[in-house]
């Protein structure tokens, strides 16, 4: 007997969250394992793409663009909580959108959540791997950033974008009402 077409779809979009969630963390965990082993936190920056971009080794305690930084433990429940909601909702998705963007939200928040779990100072306060500086080295122009910061960005954006144009998690379009479209 084969499952129902519904229960497929709901297989499929989670296989894409997960798929994408997965690629995410594996990237920016090889990533910040070859930034943070070849660079020194405050060295010298590695200039790419003709200065456009430079990497920059920063380990980052706080938050996004280096805020608060004496509440990691805060931010740890923080993203730990973020992955649990991802899982409850994983069953509900139907709308390919909201399963890339909220697959890239959660690989966001683990590639973070392992570094604030295994990294040093240690277990949950572990200071965040960032490395990419744009338009000049050390953060000079803007925030040094990683990866897994890129991902949960565009995630939120997508997120955004997505619900402007009334899609739901379900997969149901609603109109300026909030009332489905049939």
């Amino acid at each position: 007997m084969t499952a129902a077409p519904e229960a497929g779809v709901a297989r499929s979009r989670i296989a894409w969250s997960v798929g994408i969630a997965t690629t995410v963390v594996l990237l920016d965990l090889v990533s910040k394992t070859i930034v943070a082993s070849s660079l020194v936190e405050g060295g010298q920056s590695t200039r790419i793409l003709g200065g456009l971009v430079y990497f920059s080794l920063l380990r980052n305690p706080g938050a996004a663009f280096g805020t608060a930084g004496g509440m990691t433990v805060v931010f740890t429940a923080i993203s730990a909580g973020a992955v649990v909601a991802f899982v409850r909702l994983a069953s509900r998705i139907r709308s390919l959108p909201w399963a890339v963007a909220l697959g890239l939200l959660m690989g966001g928040a683990l590639g973070n959540l392992i570094d604030r779990l295994f990294r040093a100072p240690g277990f949950p306060r572990g200071h965040v791997v960032d490395f990419i500086s744009v338009f000049g080295p050390n953060g000079r122009y803007f925030p040094i950033f990683n990866l897994a910061d890129s991902a949960l960005t565009t995630g939120a954006v997508m997120l955004v974008v997505v619900t402007m144009f009334g899609v739901r998690l379900d997969n149901v379009k609603e109109n300026l009402d909030g009332e489905p479209i049939r």
